[in-house]
């Protein structure tokens, strides 16, 4: 089984202008999640994905590879869909630029999900830490069946009632990354949204309410997204790196 990381990196951003390429320590942001990438059992290559030129050149700065795609992708899963099709791989993962703590091995383990035919995609998530969370409509809440595959997703945590009726077994935090065989990327891109989707505004509900089989995975470790200032600011804390301000 023949894989790559893709790494979708725009530089704009509501929340967090410039996110991708912001500092942190003597390296930026994308790069940290590339070497994460890199340390993935088995991966055959880690391509970063972007329109912009200052992107291209960042990575380029620190020996990344870059893909250029086009400007006008509605989401990071469609650029990953223009990249994947020149690729001679059979599975592709879809890493945002802004996840730098997903484990390398958990991005082997969903590429050798999808490889066997059993899911037509595969993506990870971990328990809740707090209650605050629950209530967060940020934090995706993943509702997964004792076979361990995805019944829903939606941004509200579902009573007791609503998760039985729905056939979970568990709630859990759902981590947005996602392996696809390189052509199920191609179909999903292909899939018009659907009602969940537009209800929700999570893409991932395409896949479900086309009735595929999404198959999720436990990540070895709780991860966060880079989505605002504050975030930016508890990654370097982690990290014990100093603020540049």
């Amino acid at each position: 089984m023949r894989y790559a990381v893709l790494v979708p990196a725009r530089l704009g951003s509501t929340r967090l202008p410039e996110k991708v390429i912001a500092p942190v320590g003597d390296r930026i942001l994308v790069q940290l999640t590339v070497e994460r990438a890199r340390a993935a059992p088995g991966v055959e290559r880690v391509l970063v994905l972007t329109d912009d030129d200052r992107v291209e050149a960042a990575v380029r700065a620190f020996g990344g590879d870059v893909v250029r795609t086009r400007a006008d992708h509605a989401s990071g899963t469609d650029r990953c869909a223009e990249a994947a099709a020149a690729l001679d791989v059979d599975v592709v993962v879809n890493l945002q630029a802004d996840e730098p703590f997903v484990e390398p091995q958990d991005l082997a383990d969903l590429a050798t999900a999808v490889a066997g035919g059993g899911a037509e995609l595969a993506t990870l998530a971990y328990p809740f830490a707090a209650d605050a969370d629950r209530e967060d409509p940020s934090a995706v809440k993943a509702l997964v069946g004792a076979d361990g595959f995805a019944v829903g997703f939606q941004r509200a945590w579902p009573s007791p009632e609503d998760a039985r009726a729905a056939g979970a077994t568990e709630v859990l935090h759902h981590l947005g990354v996602y392996a696809f065989p390189r052509s199920g990327l191609q179909a999903f891109t292909a899939l018009p949204p659907g009602v969940g989707e537009q209800r929700e505004r999570l893409e991932q509900l395409r896949a479900l309410d086309a009735g595929w089989r999404i198959r999720v995975l436990r990540a070895r470790a709780p991860a966060f997204g880079v989505d605002t200032p504050a975030d930016l600011a508890r990654l370097r804390t982690r990290l014990g790196v100093p603020d540049p301000r």
